[in-house]
């Protein structure tokens, strides 16, 4: 193969993607590539894969459901982070009473 002519073909690919890391999607390779793989890359990688028939460029619909599942899953990390915050304080006897006096105060108004 010609090395030129294969470096024009990333070039040309590389200024055909609009967005700065695209998600790609897998295709099976004869060197134990697996189909339906979804990741983001920077443009010149990914236009190396893509012309090197390694993946192929998500549609508009696989990269919305592919970004939606990602923000999904780091609303629930952020929440089990959360979670494993657990603050405790220690009050002295008189300090609980009068939170529960406070408490009762705020009941009967």
């Amino acid at each position: 193969m010609d090395l030129r002519v294969f470096y024009q073909k990333i070039r040309e690919q590389e200024a055909a993607i609009p967005e700065e890391f695209p998600l790609l999607v897998s295709k099976e390779t004869g060197d134990g590539g697996k189909a339906g793989t979804m990741t983001e890359a920077p443009r010149r990688l990914a236009a190396k894969m893509v012309v090197e028939g390694q993946a192929r460029l998500a549609t508009a619909e696989e990269t919305a459901k592919y970004r939606e599942s990602v923000a999904e899953t780091r609303r629930l990390a952020e929440q089990r982070a959360a979670a494993t915050r657990l603050q405790v304080a220690v009050l002295s006897t008189t300090e609980l009473e009068q939170l529960k006096s406070d408490a009762r105060k705020n009941k009967k108004c």
